[in-house]
């Protein structure tokens, strides 16, 4: 269960166009044909389905602080997360280059559509904040981090491949001079990232409150209604005093006549 809440939710909650817009240079400028955008979207996919594992080992077992203490003993004290910007970037370069060399093998027609964009899936920071985000969520283990980078990965495809249909379709429409190209490009993202939002109650809409909660509520409900049983006796009493003061009136007025 919790692998798939975390997947869905790296999808369409948290998705790194729509909820954090992050690789946006690549999304905007690679969405004018389907087939670009699938071509770069898969392989995205692949750089943070391997980049974030490998960088949750480094982070585990060597960045975080006490990561060493299985050197030994003395090594538990060390912290090197100043690194981790460094050893995140060498990493992602790494595999970058790796599909770099791929698709240039087997694709050359789809290496030349990607053109600068695919080197500089190194320097996108949905690549880099996929890693940044594992670490700083403390995604606990290896099958989470594996997960998270491929579900995010997928997000991002998701956003790239449906702007890059629309963007196809709207070459037909009547679109104001001054809101073409980009201009219109970023009002659909926009309202896609709206409509995105609506995703956010999806894990957790309709649940039941926890005993924990109840039982505070009846706590607190407690003392109004103790409050209110006292208001009634108070003026249940006043009433009472009220009439006895009555009857001594008339017996007085009763005997000076």
């Amino acid at each position: 269960m919790e692998h798939l809440e975390l997947f869905f939710k790296s999808i369409f909650v948290d998705n790194m166009i729509f909820a954090t817009f992050l690789g946006m240079c690549s999304y905007l400028a690679v969405s004018k044909k389907v087939a670009t955008a699938v071509g770069l979207g898969a392989a995205v996919i692949f750089v943070l389905g391997i980049t974030v594992p490998l960088n949750w080992l480094l982070d585990q077992y060597i960045l975080r602080d006490g990561a060493l203490v299985w050197l030994g003993p003395e090594y538990a004290s060390y912290d090197l997360s100043f690194l981790s910007f460094i050893l995140f970037i060498a990493t992602i370069a790494t595999m970058v280059q790796l599909v770099e060399i791929v698709v240039e093998k087997f694709s050359p027609s789809l290496y030349n559509s990607l053109g600068i964009f695919l080197p500089l899936i190194a320097v996108n920071c949905a690549i880099l904040g996929g890693s940044l985000f594992m670490q700083s969520r403390e995604i606990a283990t290896f099958g989470l981090a594996v997960n998270y980078g491929i579900s995010s990965g997928i997000g991002w495809f998701l956003a790239i491949l449906t702007i890059a249909a629309i963007r196809e379709k709207i070459r037909y429409s009547n679109v104001p001079p001054p809101l073409r190209g980009l201009g219109i490009t970023f009002i659909i993202t926009g309202l896609m990232a709206i409509g995105f939002m609506s995703f956010g109650g999806m894990l957790t809409g309709g649940e039941e409150k926890a005993p924990e909660e109840t039982a505070q509520v009846s706590k607190s409900t407690t003392p109004v209604l103790n409050q209110n049983i006292s208001s009634e006796n108070d003026v249940s009493a006043i009433q009472e005093n009220s009439e006895t003061s009555q009857d001594l009136l008339d017996t007085t007025n009763k005997k000076i006549n």
